[in-house]
């Protein structure tokens, strides 16, 4: 069994159920266990009416690792949210193939960011955000259907902006600027030095 460089007597709860994400942390041999937090996003979003995209994420976050640390006092929990910004304007997962194709209609030929947030809560309370910058190439019609057709109605439903860099979505770029791990929705460079200044990491 490979030596993991986690320190802490259980392992790191992440209040989701992104499967993205908790590769992110097993990749970097980390310990992981998931809960669901009780979250209305949609709610929050509406409440926090007037905050920046920015700030939007971190309201996110930090309802999730606030529930889920909540229900498993004394755990170590991060929570993550992901938000999508062209020039200030939010961006929600695409009901469907159409929305998606409006979507990215909408971003090519443009800069977006993606803000990502994550909040330590329970053993340690924490919260930053990173944000990554990425430019879609200038895609007609044609293209933005092409893309759609090749990723799947299921793959561009799952992700804000219709796109996941990971899979098909990388023929749209023309430029990313911003660590990987931030654009996949979980910055791994800040959360281990903030976990190894807390002591939960022996390197």
């Amino acid at each position: 069994m490979l030596r993991s460089p986690w320190t802490g007597s259980a392992p790191l709860l992440l209040a989701s159920t992104s499967p993205t994400r908790r590769l992110l942390l097993e990749s970097a041999a980390l310990p992981v266990e998931t809960a669901v937090p009780d979250v209305d996003e949609r709610a929050l979003e509406a409440a926090g009416a007037g905050l920046s995209p920015r700030d939007l994420a971190l309201r996110l976050a930090r309802a999730k690792a606030d529930s889920v640390a909540a229900r498993f006092p004394g755990r170590l929990v991060v929570g993550a949210d992901q938000v999508l910004d062209r020039d200030g304007t939010v961006f929600h997962k695409p009901a469907d193939a159409a929305e998606a194709r409006a979507q990215l209609a909408r971003l090519a030929g443009r800069t977006h960011a993606l803000h990502s947030a994550v909040v330590l809560a329970g053993a340690v309370e924490d919260a930053f955000v990173a944000t990554a910058r990425l430019t879609l190439r200038a895609l007609d019609a044609r293209a933005i259907a092409a893309y759609v057709e090749c990723a799947g109605e299921a793959r561009v439903r799952s992700s804000v902006g219709g796109y996941q860099l990971e899979g098909p979505g990388i023929h749209l770029f023309e430029s990313v600027a911003g660590d990987h791990s931030t654009v996949l929705g979980l910055p791994l460079l800040p959360l281990l030095a903030r976990l190894r200044a807390a002591g939960y990491l022996d390197f």
